[in-house]
């Protein structure tokens, strides 16, 4: 009798520790929820000062995790300028010179626009699931929202900006809503937190994100997200140079 309920104690229990998430596993289900196997988006950028504030218009598309392409569509000074990444390369357009600058990796951690996010921040967003080795830390509420506490490492060689990134991941909804990103010195640089979750393209989007330098008072940059579809047809050649030049609002 003893040994049958044991059996059975095993046995029930098994479907749970089977299905027991690894953090790798969430990173990757993170990413493949908030872009999905294709996206687009509309969203407003606001980048905050002490003394001014500056909007920007956007839309951005995405196909996979190696595909991406950001447009500015206002103001009138910045309309048209565009960033693709095609894999490991990534271009940006400023037409008001008409030129197109090759974003070398010592530039990943420019600031993208004049923004608290870098270029590394914008269009490599993926490269948290292929060049980082991800640990679980633990478990906290972020937002009323439980979620898990993830460390990204960076690979070796990797050619990133970040050497440790910190995640909270919502348990219910996958999507990230607090990232904190490190320097090779282990300082903490950046803390994006994310807000307002809404039903957008038919799956979960936090509308509201905002980067928060942490040596720069009164330093921030929100973008929030008006219209999100997913999982759409769209080709590969899309994402090329002659089309993030030709691209208008």
């Amino acid at each position: 009798m003893r040994l049958l309920t044991a059996l059975l104690v095993i046995l029930l229990s098994f479907p749970a520790w089977a299905a027991a998430e690894t953090a790798t596993s969430i990173i990757t289900k993170s990413d493949q929820q908030m872009r999905g196997d294709s996206s687009y988006t509309e969203a407003t950028m606001r980048i905050v000062r002490p003394d001014w504030t500056r909007t920007m218009s956007m839309k951005s598309w995405t196909k996979g995790q190696d595909l991406s392409l950001v447009l500015i569509t206002a103001p009138a000074k910045d309309k048209g300028s565009a960033s693709l990444k095609r894999y490991r390369e990534m271009w940006n357009w400023l037409p008001s010179i008409e030129r197109v600058v090759k974003i070398a990796p010592s530039m990943l951690g420019q600031s993208w626009m004049g923004s608290d996010f870098t270029n590394d921040d914008l269009i490599n967003q993926s490269s948290i699931v292929v060049d980082y080795t991800h640990k679980m830390v633990g478990k906290e509420v972020f937002d009323n929202d439980p979620s898990w506490v993830i460390d990204a490492t960076a690979k070796p060689n990797a050619p990133v900006v970040w050497s440790k990134v910190r995640l909270w991941v919502s348990q219910r909804t996958y999507l990230q809503r607090k990232v904190e990103f490190y320097d090779e010195f282990d300082d903490l640089i950046n803390t994006m937190n994310t807000y307002d979750v809404k039903v957008m393209g038919g799956r979960q989007v936090a509308s509201r994100m905002e980067m928060i330098p942490a040596d720069k008072p009164g330093n921030k940059t929100e973008i929030i997200t008006h219209k999100a579809q997913f999982n759409f047809p769209i080709k590969e050649s899309f994402f090329s140079q002659s089309q993030m030049k030709a691209l208008r609002d």
